[in-house]
């Protein structure tokens, strides 16, 4: 397995053996599409599980519970405010968490000891927090600012270390498509979005620009003397810079996946709901979205691009022209003026007498209404006269 793996990613690299990322690339796009808007709808009906710390609102935390019955939580809160709708999450084996809106310091601490009543517990098992609107409004503040600037940021670091503002456009667009599947899957799944969410967020966006900022340089490397080679296109190169970095976007993708989808498993079906289950799943989405788009989306757009750049195409009508074997598109001929030229005398300074163009012969007609090649008599001039010589009629 090993040694074939091996034998597929030479084959790539030495481009005996070529995938068509670039050339299929609108059915990938097609693809991307009808997955984000499927995606999408299904997040937006269910609407997203905003936590505590965005919402604002009161916390309880029942720890060391014989039964974790959520009903038993639902009906306390319910008699005690009976117009609030509790969010209750099993944590491990014995913890509850309940999150309730708003409630003042009286209503806090009556809820918590039929909290512990009903679950049997001790009320010093109940803790209890409070999240203020105020802070959690400047915390989604905060959270927004940091994500505009880190992408204002790297677009122009791209710009910059590419020296070409295409390749971070295509670069951003990528880094965009992850975004929003890593969103509609978190909404598709229903996990509460917390700041740990946020975490993850930010670092799959910095992972899914790493491994496409590896392929646009393969890219770089591969294209730096394009204008000199009549062999490969602009689009050519760049899927061949994708075919040769598969391999290893594959390789570090799994390395990395392994243990987020291990912390993944452990956060969401051994101790629940928390830190580990918000920021594995984030990570695990957006490794994926990362990999997939740095190999099948940004090449394909980075040519969409740059396909129009006027020594882009002439390049490549040359290219396929030597491929098919026909002589590419003449250039325009610019006629320069000699000193010959320049002594000519004007057709105002012939002879009145000089012969005019003959007339074509009716076989000359005959073939040029057939299409049939004819052949073209060039008609007889007489000596040109030296400027000294006098003309007729003059002494």
């Amino acid at each position: 397995m090993t040694s074939a793996l091996s034998a597929f990613g030479n084959s790539l690299h030495d481009g005996t053996r070529t995938l068509p990322f670039v050339r299929r690339r609108r059915t990938f796009y097609l693809i991307s599409i009808i997955v984000l808007l499927v995606l999408g709808t299904i997040g937006a009906l269910r609407g997203p599980s905003l936590g505590i710390e965005f919402t604002g609102g009161s916390e309880f935390q029942i720890s060391g519970v014989q039964d974790a019955d959520q009903t038993i939580a639902r009906d306390v809160v319910r008699e005690r405010v009976p117009t609030n709708e509790p969010k209750i999450t099993v944590l491990g084996q014995d913890t509850l968490r309940v999150q309730t809106e708003q409630l003042d310091s009286a209503q806090t601490n009556a809820l918590a000891q039929e909290l512990a009543s009903g679950y049997g517990v001790d009320t010093s098992a109940v803790s209890t927090s409070f999240v203020g609107p105020v802070w959690s409004g400047d915390i989604t503040q905060k959270m927004l600012r940091g994500v505009v600037v880190f992408l204002v940021l790297v677009a122009l670091t791209m710009a910059l270390y590419f020296r070409n503002l295409k390749a971070s456009i295509a670069a951003m667009l990528a880094l965009l498509h992850d975004m929003v599947f890593t969103i509609a899957v978190y909404l598709v799944v229903g996990f509460e979005i917390t700041p740990a969410t946020v975490i993850g967020f930010l670092t799959i966006l910095g992972y899914s620009l790493y491994d496409t900022i590896v392929v646009f340089d393969k890219v770089r490397e591969n294209t730096e003397g394009l204008l000199d080679q009549e062999r490969l296109t602009f689009a050519e190169q760049v899927e061949r810079a994708a075919n040769q970095t598969l391999v290893r976007s594959i390789n570090t993708s799994v390395v990395a996946l392994l243990p987020v989808g291990s912390i993944l498993a452990i956060g969401a079906f051994v101790l629940g709901a928390g830190t580990l289950k918000d920021i594995s799943l984030a990570l695990f989405v957006g490794m994926i979205a990362g990999t997939y788009s740095s190999i099948l989306l940004a090449p394909g757009i980075l040519v969409d691009l740059r396909r129009g750049e006027p020594l882009i195409a002439a390049h490549a009508r040359r290219v396929l022209a030597d491929r098919d074997g026909r002589d590419p598109e003449p250039e325009p001929v610019v006629h320069e003026t000699t000193d010959d030229d320049a002594d000519a005398p004007d057709s105002a300074e012939l002879d009145d007498d000089e012969p005019e163009d003959e007339a074509p012969t009716p076989a000359e007609s005959t073939a040029h209404r057939t299409g049939a090649p004819r052949t073209r008599t060039q008609p007889r001039r007489t000596p040109r006269r030296r400027r000294n010589a006098p003309r007729r009629g003059q002494p």
